[in-house]
């Protein structure tokens, strides 16, 4: 459906319904240079990554809880799956070390 009309870099510049003047290119509805100029992702996995993603985190915290409650022992897990918790769980803690900690308590008191 849409026609293209590029800038002197070849980027989109505008997507047009029919060929008129400079858009002259056609290119298909989920062509990657046409999902990114309206700012979707280019192949539609990227959503689905973030969910995947998003749902490891779920089965990652769900773990803890039945770890925590007894329910579940650590070494019930194949050695696999416990090396990849315990990884994830170290590379989480690195990770929130260095991130910023807004609302923690300062020796300046309370701001907020």
């Amino acid at each position: 459906m849409p026609y293209v009309r590029r800038n002197a870099l070849g980027e989109i510049e505008s997507l047009h319904r029919e060929r008129a003047g400079e858009a002259g290119e056609y290119l298909a509805d989920d062509h990657p240079e046409v999902h990114a100029f309206v700012g979707l992702p280019g192949d539609g996995t990227q959503g689905f990554s973030r969910l995947d993603a998003d749902f490891v985190r779920v089965l990652e915290d769900l773990i803890d809880t039945l770890i925590a409650k007894n329910v579940l022992n650590i070494t019930d897990l194949p050695e696999q799956a416990q090396a990849k918790l315990f990884a994830r769980k170290s590379f989480r803690e690195r990770a929130s070390r260095r991130s910023l900690r807004l609302f923690e308590p300062t020796d300046f008191g309370d701001v907020i």
